[in-house]
């Protein structure tokens, strides 16, 4: 099954900067509270709308997922996701809150379960 997602940038285009991030507990509440949440089998996602053009990441692991290796690891494969597909991400604060089994996925995975989730949301979003 080929993933939905538009073709990611080609390497070295796409960057993480700070602006991209969610980066206070500030941040992260408010889109808890105003954002909108949707599941997939390893992972939570709330999309909250914001004022600026461009989407901002903040990634959720706790400790009841695994250890520090496979938090780091995840955290890892979600920022790689972003960064590789945040030019056709909606105009959201994005906050992915892994589950436990997220350990266990490759990148690939990753891409396919996120890639259905917020693709098609942009498409909504496009569509109103």
């Amino acid at each position: 099954m080929h993933c939905p997602c538009p073709e990611p940038n080609p390497k070295g285009t796409a960057r993480f900067g700070k602006a991209a991030r969610l980066r206070h507990r500030q941040e992260f509440l408010r889109a808890q509270a105003q954002g909108k949440r949707f599941h997939t089998p390893h992972f939570g996602v709330t999309l909250a709308p914001m004022a600026e053009d461009h989407p901002r990441l903040g990634l959720v692991a706790t400790r009841r997922m695994g250890k520090a290796v496979q938090r780091n690891r995840v955290k890892r494969l979600l920022r790689e996701f972003f960064r590789r597909h945040q030019a056709g991400l909606p105009a959201f604060d994005l906050v992915i809150m892994a589950k436990k089994g997220a350990a266990a996925l490759g990148y690939h995975q990753v891409e396919e379960e996120l890639g259905r989730l917020l693709f098609s949301r942009a498409r909504q979003k496009t569509h109103d």
